[in-house]
């Protein structure tokens, strides 16, 4: 279980007030409109709590972003399992970036990898949150995938 922040002012108008209207955004959001059957969203002022079985650890950190990501929300408290074991690596896989004004996908590339032109791996990260690379507002959280070796 985990308690993750976001930025309240920041973010996305994705559903009214209902929570299954909101575990219907949050799984389509995320990549996967199948979930919205398999998530359990809760929304308790500006706390999201979401919980649930969950393909894939990507998937998982997707479902916690379109939930933060939404404007009014500060916090997302997820109790989400993975209903395929990944092993243990030992090694983070990924990282979160909360964007500042200013920034652009190739700026957090250079900072992330030394290098712009990978801003095309975040922005992959992130589909289909991400519809457009040049689409990014102040305040989201992004993930950042670890560097390939």
């Amino acid at each position: 279980m985990g308690l993750f922040d976001f930025v309240k002012e920041a973010g996305k108008q994705l559903w009214g007030t209902g929570d299954a209207e909101a575990a219907e955004a949050i799984a389509t959001e995320a990549g996967d409109p199948g979930l919205k059957d398999k998530l359990d969203v809760e929304i308790d002022g500006d706390t999201v709590k979401v919980s649930g079985e969950v393909p894939s650890q990507d998937i998982k950190e997707k479902v916690i972003l379109a939930a933060g990501n939404v404007k009014g929300v500060s916090k997302v408290e997820e109790n989400l399992t993975l209903t395929h074991k990944q092993p243990e690596t030992g090694v983070n896989t990924v990282d979160f970036h909360t964007v500042a004004k200013g920034d652009t996908l190739w700026a957090i590339a250079k900072k992330s990898y030394g290098d712009g032109s990978k801003f095309k791996t975040i922005f992959e990260a992130n589909r289909p949150m991400l519809s457009d690379p040049d689409e990014i507002y102040p305040g989201q959280k992004l993930r950042i995938p670890a560097k390939a070796a």
